[in-house]
Parts: structure tokens; sequence; C-alpha cells
């Protein structure tokens, strides 16, 4: 018998949470109010005293799996590695299917967030390419290959 019962959210702790939200809404996401959460749940939950955040959660229209951005008022965060590679170890990307992979790539081009290599496809099904976002997010969109 297993115990997950679904999949809730993915977290990813930033440094500027307006800015990486901004990001994610402009992709088409909808996100819920900026929300504080601080005291005896939190500093149980991630092992720390005195902790303090701000949270957003981020969806694709029509509900699912939700994105949450965090960022730590206190105790202050800890410097990622914006420029890692795809292989670094740990969480690597976030994944999106979109309806127009070369404008959604274009669009993040134009707010100044580059592709991490190019348009790939795959077997004539998918083209996909990763996407740096702020604060070295690497952000997967992929479409399908209509017939």
């Amino acid at each position: 018998m297993g115990f997950a019962q679904r999949f809730d959210h993915v977290g990813i702790t930033v440094a500027d949470i307006d800015t990486v939200t901004a990001f994610f809404v402009s992709l088409g996401l909808e996100a819920d109010q900026k929300m504080a959460v601080e005291g005896e749940f939190l500093d149980t939950v991630i092992g720390m005293k005195g902790a303090a955040t701000e949270i957003v959660m981020l969806r694709v229209p029509g509900g699912g799996t939700t994105l949450e951005l965090s960022s730590f008022k206190r105790p202050d965060h800890l410097p990622g590695s914006p420029a890692a590679p795809a292989n670094e170890l740990g969480l690597r990307n976030v994944a999106f299917e979109v309806q127009n992979l070369r404008a959604a790539v274009d669009h993040a081009a134009a707010a100044g967030y580059g592709l991490v290599g190019g348009i790939g496809e795959y077997e004539g099904m998918w083209r996909m390419a990763y996407v740096r976002g702020p604060e070295g997010i690497i952000v997967s969109l992929a479409e399908q290959i209509q017939d």
C-alpha cells in the first residue's frame, strides 16, 4: 500500500518573489494572493526557529498541481547556484506544456530570459526547450507536435 494520494505542489525558494511570480504569470499561470507565514507551524515544519516567509501559489488555468514560490524574510536566504547546468544534482527544472513553443521562447527572450540550449524535437511527437528564468530557474517548455 502506498501513502501518496495525489501530487500537490512543487516548491521553489526565491529571493525576489515578485519578479519570479511575474515571470510565471507572463507564461500564463494564475497566482493566488501572496501570504505571510510564520510562527510555530513554520518553525516546526522547516526546523528553524523564528522563521518568516512569503508564499505565492501558482497554477495553470483550470487547476491541477501547483507551483509554490517562497521567499524567506527570516532567516536570510542562502545563495543558490543560478547558473547550475542541467546535470547538477537537485531539482533542475519545472515543466509546462505550451501551445506555441516558439512564441513562448520569444516571449521569454524579450523579457531577458534566454534558452539554455536550443529547441529540440523528440521522435516527431514533442518540441521542447529549456529557458533559464529569473534567479536561474530552468523552465522546460514543451509543445506537442500535431499531425
